[in-house]
């Protein structure tokens, strides 16, 4: 586990706030990226694929259900870059585009954790709204979004407009997956999965049972397609996880949505406000 005491690069001052990098007691190579105290991305240097957050282990387990070989990849939001490493482990040759706005961020990173040599990312200093509409149709298999600012989902990644940009992008065929925060009552959650489902009418969503019970704040992952999702493999991953893990869809997917209406740019939201001091790391 990642300790906050003098394993530490040393912060600095980013557009997102203080960025600070902390090093793994644990695990030699193991990085722990702050931002404001919040935990935003765990790296390991000597082990791309080790997935130290749980989140990022259920995207890990949802592209990994996807056929073999090389993916065309979109990331929306780049943190530390956990999950673009772990696809250029995973699946080499894959070429990647990260849409990180934030430069300092970006430099801080790759000055202190750089991408392997045979890693096809390319990072551009570009919002995702803004770098999706340029991105020509058809050219994506995946794309992935793990963007927030304050700890929030900005409104405008998760609009019907936005979610129809992430449709062209995608080729046929192709899988849109979402690392989502809510906490009770999960309107943010509801309104979402309503607005994705408009375009991409095949979704899940994986996460702890009790949130997605509305009991308490956390993560949820989405993934949506035009066509049937890895649903089995899906559910296996789901049964051998570590902690409890539900996967929610079809007619209980339809049940939880309920009357939720989709967002759009005149009625947007961002993800609900974390639990107070909870949601971060401790003095360090």
């Amino acid at each position: 586990m990642a300790r906050d005491d003098d394993s530490s690069t040393g912060g600095i001052d980013v557009s997102s706030g203080h960025a600070e990098l902390l090093a793994d007691a644990d695990r030699p190579g193991g990085w722990l990226l702050l931002v404001d105290r919040v935990r935003q991305s765990y790296v390991d240097l000597n082990h791309p694929t080790y997935l130290d957050l749980e989140y990022v282990q259920h995207l890990a387990d949802i592209v990994d259900a996807l056929p073999p070989g090389e993916l065309a990849v979109t990331h929306i939001g780049g943190g530390a870059f956990c999950f673009p490493r772990y696809l250029a482990a995973t699946r080499p040759g894959s070429p990647q585009i990260v849409f990180e706005p934030d430069e300092r961020l970006t430099e801080f990173i790759r000055a202190r954790l750089p991408f392997a040599r045979n890693a096809r990312v390319r990072v551009r200093p570009q919002g995702g709204q803004e770098g999706v509409a340029a991105l020509k149709t058809a050219s994506a298999d995946v794309i992935v979004l793990d963007a927030f600012l304050g700890a929030r989902v900005p409104a405008e990644l998760t609009t019907a407009e936005f979610v129809d940009e992430v449709a062209r992008v995608l080729r046929p065929g192709g899988t849109y997956v979402a690392n989502l925060a809510d906490g009770p009552p999960l309107t943010y959650l509801r309104r979402v999965v309503a607005t994705i489902a408009t375009r991409l009418p095949n979704v899940l969503l994986v996460s702890d049972p009790a949130v997605l019970k509305g009991r308490r704040y956390g993560n949820v992952v989405l993934a949506a397609s035009t066509v049937e999702l890895p649903l089995p493999s899906v559910r296996r991953s789901a049964a051998a996880a570590m902690f409890p893990v539900q996967v929610l869809t079809g007619t209980e997917l339809t049940r939880f949505v309920g009357q939720a209406k989709p967002l759009t740019d005149a009625d947007s939201l961002r993800s609900a406000e974390p639990p107070g001091e909870t949601w971060r790391a401790g003095e360090y």
